[in-house]
Protein backbone atom coordinates (compact mmCIF):
# COMPACT_ATOMS: atom_id res chain seq x y z
CA UNK A 1 0.00 0.00 0.00
CA UNK A 2 1.27 3.48 -0.89
CA UNK A 3 1.99 5.62 2.17
CA UNK A 4 -0.41 8.31 0.99
CA UNK A 5 -3.18 5.93 -0.07
CA UNK A 6 -6.46 7.10 1.57
CA UNK A 7 -6.84 3.60 3.01
CA UNK A 8 -3.67 3.98 5.02
CA UNK A 9 -4.30 5.27 8.55
CA UNK A 10 -1.07 7.28 8.37
CA UNK A 11 -2.10 9.10 5.19
CA UNK A 12 -3.67 12.11 6.92
CA UNK A 13 -0.87 12.98 9.37
CA UNK A 14 1.78 12.18 6.75
CA UNK A 15 0.14 14.45 4.17
CA UNK A 16 -0.10 17.26 6.70
CA UNK A 17 3.51 16.70 7.74
CA UNK A 18 4.75 16.88 4.15
CA UNK A 19 2.67 19.94 3.24
CA UNK A 20 3.25 21.96 6.40
CA UNK A 21 6.90 20.96 6.78
CA UNK A 22 7.83 21.62 3.15
CA UNK A 23 5.93 24.93 3.13
CA UNK A 24 7.66 26.29 6.23
CA UNK A 25 11.08 25.01 5.13
CA UNK A 26 10.93 26.63 1.68
CA UNK A 27 9.41 29.79 3.16
CA UNK A 28 12.45 30.06 5.43
CA UNK A 29 14.81 29.47 2.47
CA UNK A 30 13.11 32.19 0.41
CA UNK A 31 13.19 34.68 3.27
CA UNK A 32 16.90 34.05 3.79
CA UNK A 33 17.36 34.75 0.05
CA UNK A 34 15.54 38.06 0.40
CA UNK A 35 12.23 36.88 -1.11
CA UNK A 36 8.79 36.72 0.54
CA UNK A 37 8.13 33.40 2.27
CA UNK A 38 4.84 32.99 0.41
CA UNK A 39 6.80 32.23 -2.79
CA UNK A 40 8.48 29.29 -1.08
CA UNK A 41 5.18 27.95 0.20
CA UNK A 42 3.68 27.98 -3.30
CA UNK A 43 6.82 26.35 -4.72
CA UNK A 44 6.46 23.64 -2.07
CA UNK A 45 3.14 22.74 -3.69
CA UNK A 46 4.74 22.59 -7.14
CA UNK A 47 7.47 20.25 -5.85
CA UNK A 48 5.13 17.98 -3.87
CA UNK A 49 2.49 17.95 -6.62
CA UNK A 50 1.98 16.03 -9.87
CA UNK A 51 4.57 18.05 -11.79
CA UNK A 52 7.65 16.99 -9.78
CA UNK A 53 7.54 14.42 -6.95
CA UNK A 54 3.83 13.52 -7.27
CA UNK A 55 3.63 12.80 -3.54
CA UNK A 56 0.51 14.90 -2.99
CA UNK A 57 -2.43 15.21 -5.36
CA UNK A 58 -5.09 17.92 -5.21
CA UNK A 59 -8.13 16.38 -3.56
CA UNK A 60 -10.79 16.72 -0.89
CA UNK A 61 -8.28 16.90 1.97
CA UNK A 62 -6.07 19.57 0.44
CA UNK A 63 -9.11 21.45 -0.85
CA UNK A 64 -10.76 21.54 2.58
CA UNK A 65 -7.60 22.62 4.39
CA UNK A 66 -6.88 25.21 1.69
CA UNK A 67 -10.39 26.64 2.04
CA UNK A 68 -10.03 26.91 5.80
CA UNK A 69 -6.59 28.45 5.39
CA UNK A 70 -7.89 31.11 3.03
CA UNK A 71 -10.79 31.95 5.34
CA UNK A 72 -8.62 32.30 8.43
CA UNK A 73 -6.04 34.33 6.52
CA UNK A 74 -8.66 36.85 5.38
CA UNK A 75 -10.35 36.83 8.79
CA UNK A 76 -7.04 37.70 10.43
CA UNK A 77 -6.44 40.48 7.90
CA UNK A 78 -9.93 41.84 8.61
CA UNK A 79 -9.11 41.98 12.33
CA UNK A 80 -6.35 44.47 11.55
CA UNK A 81 -8.48 46.86 9.49
CA UNK A 82 -11.28 49.21 10.55
CA UNK A 83 -14.47 49.45 8.52
CA UNK A 84 -14.23 53.25 8.58
CA UNK A 85 -10.85 52.98 6.87
CA UNK A 86 -12.31 51.00 3.97
CA UNK A 87 -15.29 53.32 3.67
CA UNK A 88 -12.88 56.25 3.51
CA UNK A 89 -11.24 54.90 0.36
CA UNK A 90 -14.41 53.33 -1.05
CA UNK A 91 -14.84 55.51 -4.13
CA UNK A 92 -11.20 55.20 -5.17
CA UNK A 93 -11.30 51.43 -4.60
CA UNK A 94 -14.49 51.05 -6.65
CA UNK A 95 -13.02 52.93 -9.61
CA UNK A 96 -9.77 50.99 -9.34
CA UNK A 97 -11.48 47.59 -9.19
CA UNK A 98 -13.87 48.35 -12.05
CA UNK A 99 -11.16 49.69 -14.34
CA UNK A 100 -8.98 46.68 -13.51
CA UNK A 101 -11.74 44.25 -14.44
CA UNK A 102 -12.70 46.19 -17.57
CA UNK A 103 -9.18 46.62 -18.94
CA UNK A 104 -8.29 43.01 -18.18
CA UNK A 105 -11.40 41.62 -19.86
CA UNK A 106 -11.11 43.78 -22.97
CA UNK A 107 -7.39 43.21 -23.57
CA UNK A 108 -7.62 39.45 -22.91
CA UNK A 109 -10.58 39.09 -25.25
CA UNK A 110 -8.87 41.02 -28.05
CA UNK A 111 -5.68 38.98 -27.73
CA UNK A 112 -7.56 35.67 -27.81
CA UNK A 113 -9.52 36.76 -30.88
CA UNK A 114 -6.26 37.74 -32.58
CA UNK A 115 -4.81 34.39 -31.49
CA UNK A 116 -7.54 32.66 -33.48
CA UNK A 117 -9.76 31.48 -30.64
CA UNK A 118 -13.52 31.30 -31.08
CA UNK A 119 -15.89 33.93 -29.68
CA UNK A 120 -17.07 31.89 -26.68
CA UNK A 121 -13.58 30.58 -25.89
CA UNK A 122 -12.20 34.13 -25.97
CA UNK A 123 -14.92 35.29 -23.58
CA UNK A 124 -14.20 32.41 -21.19
CA UNK A 125 -10.47 33.12 -21.10
CA UNK A 126 -11.10 36.83 -20.54
CA UNK A 127 -13.61 36.02 -17.78
CA UNK A 128 -11.17 33.66 -16.09
CA UNK A 129 -8.53 36.37 -15.72
CA UNK A 130 -10.56 39.29 -14.35
CA UNK A 131 -10.85 38.46 -10.65
CA UNK A 132 -8.10 39.20 -8.13
CA UNK A 133 -7.25 36.89 -5.23
CA UNK A 134 -6.62 39.10 -2.22
CA UNK A 135 -5.23 36.25 -0.13
CA UNK A 136 -1.66 36.45 -1.44
CA UNK A 137 -1.45 40.25 -1.30
CA UNK A 138 -3.05 40.36 2.16
CA UNK A 139 -0.60 37.76 3.45
CA UNK A 140 2.41 39.74 2.19
CA UNK A 141 1.12 43.08 3.52
CA UNK A 142 0.22 41.57 6.89
CA UNK A 143 3.63 39.93 7.28
CA UNK A 144 5.33 43.26 6.53
CA UNK A 145 3.10 45.28 8.88
CA UNK A 146 1.74 47.34 5.98
CA UNK A 147 -2.02 46.80 6.29
CA UNK A 148 -2.53 50.31 7.66
CA UNK A 149 -0.82 51.97 4.70
CA UNK A 150 -3.27 53.92 2.52
CA UNK A 151 -2.49 51.91 -0.62
CA UNK A 152 -3.06 48.68 1.33
CA UNK A 153 -6.53 49.81 2.41
CA UNK A 154 -7.42 50.64 -1.19
CA UNK A 155 -6.18 47.20 -2.30
CA UNK A 156 -8.31 45.41 0.31
CA UNK A 157 -11.44 47.41 -0.52
CA UNK A 158 -10.85 47.06 -4.27
CA UNK A 159 -10.33 43.31 -3.90
CA UNK A 160 -13.72 42.93 -2.19
CA UNK A 161 -15.40 44.90 -4.99
CA UNK A 162 -13.35 43.01 -7.58
CA UNK A 163 -14.58 39.72 -6.13
CA UNK A 164 -18.21 40.78 -6.54
CA UNK A 165 -17.58 41.89 -10.13
CA UNK A 166 -15.60 38.74 -10.89
CA UNK A 167 -18.41 36.50 -9.68
CA UNK A 168 -20.86 38.44 -11.84
CA UNK A 169 -18.60 37.77 -14.82
CA UNK A 170 -18.59 34.11 -13.77
CA UNK A 171 -22.40 34.11 -13.82
CA UNK A 172 -22.43 35.59 -17.33
CA UNK A 173 -19.92 33.17 -18.85
CA UNK A 174 -21.64 30.24 -17.13
CA UNK A 175 -24.89 31.34 -18.76
CA UNK A 176 -23.16 31.53 -22.12
CA UNK A 177 -21.94 27.97 -21.68
CA UNK A 178 -25.53 26.82 -21.12
CA UNK A 179 -26.69 28.77 -24.18
CA UNK A 180 -28.82 31.41 -22.44
CA UNK A 181 -28.36 34.51 -20.32
CA UNK A 182 -30.90 35.11 -17.55
CA UNK A 183 -30.88 38.88 -17.03
CA UNK A 184 -33.22 38.69 -14.03
CA UNK A 185 -31.03 36.16 -12.26
CA UNK A 186 -27.90 38.19 -12.96
CA UNK A 187 -29.58 41.33 -11.62
CA UNK A 188 -30.72 39.53 -8.48
CA UNK A 189 -27.25 38.10 -7.88
CA UNK A 190 -25.63 41.51 -8.33
CA UNK A 191 -28.09 43.21 -6.00
CA UNK A 192 -27.72 40.60 -3.23
CA UNK A 193 -23.93 40.63 -3.46
CA UNK A 194 -23.68 44.40 -3.29
CA UNK A 195 -26.25 44.74 -0.51
CA UNK A 196 -24.58 42.08 1.63
CA UNK A 197 -21.14 43.66 1.30
CA UNK A 198 -22.29 47.24 1.86
CA UNK A 199 -24.53 46.42 4.83
CA UNK A 200 -21.82 44.45 6.66
CA UNK A 201 -19.12 47.07 6.04
CA UNK A 202 -21.31 50.04 6.94
CA UNK A 203 -23.31 48.71 9.89
CA UNK A 204 -21.63 45.45 10.95
CA UNK A 205 -19.11 46.97 13.35
CA UNK A 206 -21.74 49.20 14.97
CA UNK A 207 -24.02 46.22 15.57
CA UNK A 208 -21.26 43.99 16.90
CA UNK A 209 -20.24 46.62 19.47
CA UNK A 210 -23.29 45.74 21.56
CA UNK A 211 -23.49 42.04 20.69
CA UNK A 212 -19.96 41.04 21.76
CA UNK A 213 -20.26 42.21 25.41
CA UNK A 214 -23.66 40.52 25.71
CA UNK A 215 -22.38 37.25 24.25
CA UNK A 216 -19.33 37.28 26.53
CA UNK A 217 -21.54 38.02 29.56
CA UNK A 218 -23.77 35.03 28.76
CA UNK A 219 -20.69 32.82 28.47
CA UNK A 220 -18.80 34.40 31.35
CA UNK A 221 -18.10 31.03 32.94
CA UNK A 222 -16.34 29.83 29.80
CA UNK A 223 -12.78 30.71 28.90
CA UNK A 224 -12.04 32.25 25.51
CA UNK A 225 -15.64 33.36 25.03
CA UNK A 226 -14.64 36.11 22.58
CA UNK A 227 -12.72 33.62 20.44
CA UNK A 228 -15.73 31.29 20.39
CA UNK A 229 -18.02 34.11 19.31
CA UNK A 230 -15.48 35.16 16.66
CA UNK A 231 -15.45 31.67 15.14
CA UNK A 232 -19.25 31.58 15.02
CA UNK A 233 -19.32 34.95 13.26
CA UNK A 234 -16.52 33.91 10.88
CA UNK A 235 -18.28 30.78 9.64
CA UNK A 236 -21.71 32.41 9.76
CA UNK A 237 -20.73 35.31 7.50
CA UNK A 238 -18.80 32.94 5.22
CA UNK A 239 -22.01 30.95 4.69
CA UNK A 240 -24.10 34.10 4.18
CA UNK A 241 -21.53 35.41 1.70
CA UNK A 242 -21.89 32.30 -0.45
CA UNK A 243 -25.68 32.57 -0.45
CA UNK A 244 -25.40 36.28 -1.26
CA UNK A 245 -23.34 35.46 -4.34
CA UNK A 246 -19.80 36.26 -3.20
CA UNK A 247 -16.93 34.07 -2.04
CA UNK A 248 -16.67 32.63 1.47
CA UNK A 249 -13.34 34.41 1.99
CA UNK A 250 -15.09 37.76 1.50
CA UNK A 251 -17.47 36.84 4.32
CA UNK A 252 -14.49 35.83 6.46
CA UNK A 253 -12.77 39.15 5.79
CA UNK A 254 -15.95 41.07 6.63
CA UNK A 255 -16.31 39.08 9.86
CA UNK A 256 -12.82 40.16 10.92
CA UNK A 257 -13.59 43.72 9.87
CA UNK A 258 -16.67 43.93 12.09
CA UNK A 259 -14.78 42.52 15.08
CA UNK A 260 -11.53 44.47 14.67
CA UNK A 261 -12.39 47.14 17.24
CA UNK A 262 -14.36 44.99 19.67
CA UNK A 263 -12.34 41.93 20.71
CA UNK A 264 -9.32 41.69 22.96
CA UNK A 265 -5.78 40.66 22.08
CA UNK A 266 -6.31 37.18 23.55
CA UNK A 267 -8.90 36.32 20.86
CA UNK A 268 -6.71 37.82 18.14
CA UNK A 269 -3.71 35.80 19.33
CA UNK A 270 -5.71 32.58 19.19
CA UNK A 271 -6.86 33.44 15.67
CA UNK A 272 -3.26 34.15 14.70
CA UNK A 273 -2.25 30.69 15.89
CA UNK A 274 -4.94 28.92 13.86
CA UNK A 275 -4.07 31.04 10.83
CA UNK A 276 -0.37 30.19 11.10
CA UNK A 277 -1.30 26.50 11.03
CA UNK A 278 -3.78 26.58 8.13
CA UNK A 279 -2.47 29.30 5.79
CA UNK A 280 0.40 27.12 4.42
CA UNK A 281 -2.19 24.61 3.18
CA UNK A 282 -3.90 27.38 1.19
CA UNK A 283 -0.60 28.48 -0.37
CA UNK A 284 0.64 24.94 -1.10
CA UNK A 285 -2.69 24.09 -2.77
CA UNK A 286 -1.98 26.77 -5.38
CA UNK A 287 1.26 25.06 -6.36
CA UNK A 288 -0.39 21.62 -6.40
CA UNK A 289 -2.57 22.72 -9.31
CA UNK A 290 0.42 23.20 -11.62
CA UNK A 291 0.76 20.53 -14.30
CA UNK A 292 3.95 21.15 -16.24
CA UNK A 293 3.31 18.14 -18.51
CA UNK A 294 0.54 20.13 -20.20
CA UNK A 295 3.14 22.44 -21.74
CA UNK A 296 4.32 20.02 -24.37
CA UNK A 297 3.82 22.37 -27.31
CA UNK A 298 5.46 25.68 -28.09
CA UNK A 299 2.06 27.21 -28.89
CA UNK A 300 0.74 26.47 -25.39
CA UNK A 301 3.88 27.90 -23.81
CA UNK A 302 3.62 31.03 -25.95
CA UNK A 303 -0.07 31.48 -25.08
CA UNK A 304 0.66 31.07 -21.36
CA UNK A 305 3.48 33.62 -21.56
CA UNK A 306 1.32 36.16 -23.42
CA UNK A 307 -1.56 35.72 -20.98
CA UNK A 308 0.78 36.14 -18.01
CA UNK A 309 2.09 39.45 -19.35
CA UNK A 310 -1.47 40.62 -20.05
CA UNK A 311 -2.69 39.49 -16.62
CA UNK A 312 -0.01 41.48 -14.82
CA UNK A 313 0.05 44.57 -17.06
CA UNK A 314 -3.74 44.96 -17.27
CA UNK A 315 -4.16 45.08 -13.50
CA UNK A 316 -1.23 47.44 -13.01
CA UNK A 317 -2.57 49.79 -15.69
CA UNK A 318 -6.31 49.48 -14.99
CA UNK A 319 -6.24 49.45 -11.19
CA UNK A 320 -3.36 51.93 -11.13
CA UNK A 321 -5.31 54.42 -13.25
CA UNK A 322 -8.27 54.03 -10.93
CA UNK A 323 -6.09 54.95 -7.97
CA UNK A 324 -4.06 57.69 -9.67
CA UNK A 325 -5.53 60.31 -7.32
CA UNK A 326 -3.42 58.76 -4.59
CA UNK A 327 -0.26 59.72 -6.48
CA UNK A 328 1.88 57.66 -8.86
CA UNK A 329 3.66 55.67 -6.15
CA UNK A 330 0.48 54.52 -4.38
CA UNK A 331 -1.28 53.95 -7.71
CA UNK A 332 1.53 51.57 -8.71
CA UNK A 333 1.26 49.78 -5.36
CA UNK A 334 -2.47 49.31 -5.83
CA UNK A 335 -1.95 47.96 -9.35
CA UNK A 336 0.72 45.50 -8.24
CA UNK A 337 -1.38 44.41 -5.27
CA UNK A 338 -4.22 43.42 -7.58
CA UNK A 339 -2.08 41.14 -9.80
CA UNK A 340 -2.66 37.72 -8.12
CA UNK A 341 -5.51 35.68 -9.55
CA UNK A 342 -7.65 33.34 -7.55
CA UNK A 343 -10.29 30.66 -7.36
CA UNK A 344 -12.81 32.48 -9.58
CA UNK A 345 -10.47 32.09 -12.54
CA UNK A 346 -10.06 28.39 -11.81
CA UNK A 347 -13.83 27.93 -11.64
CA UNK A 348 -14.42 29.76 -14.94
CA UNK A 349 -11.72 27.70 -16.65
CA UNK A 350 -13.14 24.45 -15.24
CA UNK A 351 -16.65 25.34 -16.43
CA UNK A 352 -15.32 26.12 -19.90
CA UNK A 353 -13.35 22.88 -20.05
CA UNK A 354 -16.29 20.77 -18.86
CA UNK A 355 -18.65 22.46 -21.33
CA UNK A 356 -16.17 21.85 -24.15
CA UNK A 357 -15.80 25.54 -25.08
CA UNK A 358 -12.10 25.75 -24.21
CA UNK A 359 -9.39 23.20 -24.97
CA UNK A 360 -7.06 21.42 -22.57
CA UNK A 361 -4.08 23.54 -23.65
CA UNK A 362 -5.98 26.79 -23.02
CA UNK A 363 -7.15 25.48 -19.65
CA UNK A 364 -3.55 24.63 -18.71
CA UNK A 365 -2.45 28.12 -19.75
CA UNK A 366 -5.07 29.71 -17.48
CA UNK A 367 -4.03 27.55 -14.52
CA UNK A 368 -0.40 28.49 -15.17
CA UNK A 369 -1.25 32.21 -15.22
CA UNK A 370 -3.23 31.89 -11.98
CA UNK A 371 -0.29 30.26 -10.22
CA UNK A 372 2.40 32.41 -11.85
CA UNK A 373 0.69 35.68 -10.86
CA UNK A 374 0.62 34.54 -7.24
CA UNK A 375 4.36 33.83 -7.42
CA UNK A 376 5.46 37.06 -9.12
CA UNK A 377 3.22 39.36 -7.04
CA UNK A 378 5.03 39.07 -3.66
CA UNK A 379 8.48 40.15 -4.98
CA UNK A 380 6.83 42.96 -6.95
CA UNK A 381 4.93 44.06 -3.84
CA UNK A 382 8.17 44.08 -1.88
CA UNK A 383 9.69 46.43 -4.46
CA UNK A 384 6.58 48.62 -4.76
CA UNK A 385 6.31 49.11 -0.98
CA UNK A 386 10.04 49.60 -0.46
CA UNK A 387 10.61 52.52 1.85
CA UNK A 388 7.01 52.57 3.12
CA UNK A 389 7.11 52.53 6.94
CA UNK A 390 4.83 50.45 9.08
CA UNK A 391 1.89 52.75 9.65
CA UNK A 392 -0.21 52.71 12.83
CA UNK A 393 -3.93 53.42 12.80
CA UNK A 394 -3.44 56.92 14.21
CA UNK A 395 -0.74 57.76 11.69
CA UNK A 396 -2.93 56.49 8.85
CA UNK A 397 -5.81 58.72 9.94
CA UNK A 398 -3.51 61.74 10.07
CA UNK A 399 -2.13 60.86 6.65
CA UNK A 400 -5.62 60.76 5.18
CA UNK A 401 -6.58 64.12 6.73
CA UNK A 402 -3.51 65.74 5.21
CA UNK A 403 -3.92 64.09 1.79
CA UNK A 404 -6.17 65.51 -0.99
CA UNK A 405 -9.82 64.48 -0.71
CA UNK A 406 -10.25 61.25 -2.67
CA UNK A 407 -13.96 60.81 -2.86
Amino acid sequence: MHLLDPGNSAALPLSMLLIFGAARLLAEVCERCGQPGVVGEILAGVILGPSVLAWIKPGDLTGTLAGLGAMFLLFRVGLEVKSSELIGVGATAAISATLGVGVQFLVSWLVLVAWGAGRIESIFVAGALVATSVGITAHVLASKGLLQARASRVILAAAVIDDVEGLLVLAVVSSLASGKVDILQLGTTATLAVLFTVVVIKWGSRSISSIVPAAVHVAETRSNAQFTFSMILLFGLAVLAIYAGVAAIVGAFLAGLTLSEHIEHRAKDLTQGVSELLTPFFLVSIGLKVDLTAFGSGRTIALAAVLLVIAAASKVVGCGLGAIRLGKADALRVGVGMIPRGEVGMVVAQIGLTAGVIGRSVYSAIVFVTVATTIIAPPLLKLAFRGVPRVSGAEAALQDREAPHLE
